[in-house]
This record gives C-alpha cells, structure tokens and sequence, in this order.
C-alpha cells in the first residue's frame, strides 16, 4: 500500500496549492491512498464544511488535524459521523464532538487503522498522554484483521516526536509529525520497520510565517504586541509530503516530496 501524506494545509494558497500540485505527483508516484493534515484549510484556523469539500474533490480520500481543528464549528458534523474521513486528535478529553481514529477499508479490500495523536510539550491544551492513548487504540482494535496502520502526531516538540515514533516501532506502518509547518530531512525506517518523519512540513506560501503573511509576525516579535495575522494570495506556494510504502506493521520505504 502506498500512502501519501500531505502536510498541514494553510489557507486558500495552500488549498490552491494542491489543486494546481497534486495530479502531477499522483501520477509521478501513483499512490493507493491520500491522506492530509486538515487543521489550518480555513482562513489558517480549522477546516469548514465548504472548504472540505473542496478538497474532497481535489482528491483527498482521509484527514488529520489538531489543535485548530475546533475553530470551525460547522465541520462538526461531518466529524461526528460514523463513516467520517475527518479526525481530531484521540487523546482530547471524550464527548468533544469527533472521533480520534478509524478503521477504514482503502483500495484491494485493505483495512487501514487511521490514528489522529495530539503532543503535550508545549502546548496549552491539558490532554491525556499521547503514549497510553497509542497502547488503548491498539488494545481496542486488536480484533480486527488490519492492514496498515498510520499515525499523525500532531505535535510541537521533536524530543516527544521522535519517542512516540520508537515506542511506535514495529506496532505501526507509519508515524508522522505534523505542527510545526516545518519539514525535516530525519525521515526514515526505524530500527523495527516503522516509517518515520519528525513532521511532514505544509502546503501553502512559500516566503511566509509557517504559512501566513510574515509582516505581521516580525511585527509581534518586535512589539510583542498581539496583531491579526493575514494570509495573502499573490505568493509561490509549497507543497511539502511524503510518500510511504506501507507493510502490516511496518514500511519498506519513506520519501520527502517537495514541490
């Protein structure tokens, strides 16, 4: 099974981005399946339901987000539907609206176990462990003949990233990292087969703040002062992924893609 993984998707350039980008890396790489980080799709904050489907057409089959995911609040019911292809992250308190993970059936009859992980390092939000919220989806889902399994850890620090990821190893068929808009160049197989990348980048404009407009961001590193961020469209854009040969618990191959 050949996974693509797009990284977070910011704003309309980054939506434009993978309309204009991504027929032409489907057919240089040909994968089974596509999956991309949802939460910044809408004005930078969360995902609506217009903008879904939006991407939806552009040939997304499955989405992850994280901590923005909440600032839209019409996709809430698309994320609350049992056959969802929208995640939030699965160690959130329970009863949020969503659900963390889900056993979906991808091409040739496989099951893929689609695991949405949010990190705690640094960041505000008081979540369950990241760690033990892997061991209790695995224990549910044992049952199940699966596939592949692939993991989003949506997360700030590496040190966090990189541990999940070698706790992970041999468990799972992928671990990527996902937050920090940034690509790193550490993608590889881990010692048991797990594939893995600290985080998989962004897909949006290029000369930016992580995706939006970088005058205001130098603005508030200057004043420290709180601005409105903005997100322009007359800017290249990048498209940061990764492709993933997959095997049941584990891969044979990971590849960073940037365009």
């Amino acid at each position: 099974m050949r996974i693509l993984f797009l990284g977070d998707i910011v704003g309309r350039p980054g939506r434009e981005a993978v309309k204009k980008l991504l027929p032409a890396i489907k057919d240089e790489h040909s994968p089974h399946f596509i999956i991309a980080n949802a939460e910044n799709v809408s004005h930078g904050k969360g995902m609506n339901s217009r903008h879904y489907e939006e991407l939806k057409k552009a040939g997304i089959d499955f989405f992850t987000s994280g901590n923005h995911i909440w600032q839209q609040h019409n996709i809430f019911e698309i994320m609350d539907k049992s056959e969802t292809d929208i995640l939030r992250p699965a160690n959130y308190p329970k009863g949020n609206p969503g659900r963390g993970y889900r056993i979906v059936e991808g091409p040739l009859m496989k099951k893929i176990l689609i695991i949405n992980l949010q990190g705690r390092v640094f960041v505000k939000d008081d979540l369950d462990c990241p760690f033990r919220k892997l061991d209790e989806i695995l224990e549910e889902t044992q049952s199940e003949d699966l596939d592949y399994i692939f993991v989003d850890f949506h997360a700030e620090a590496t040190s966090e990233k990189i541990c999940l990821g070698l706790y992970a190893d041999g468990r799972v068929s992928a671990i990527i990292g996902t937050h920090t808009h940034v690509m790193t160049a550490d993608e590889r197989l881990l010692p048991k087969g797990t594939a893995y990348i600290t985080d998989a980048g962004f897909v949006g404009l290029t000369n930016s703040a992580l995706g939006i407009d970088p005058e205001p961001v130098i603005k508030q590193f200057l004043t420290q002062m709180p601005v409105k961020h903005t997100i322009t469209e007359d800017s290249p854009v990048t498209l940061n992924a990764v492709i993933i040969d997959c095997e049941k618990r584990g891969a044979t191959s990971i590849k960073r893609i940037y365009s």
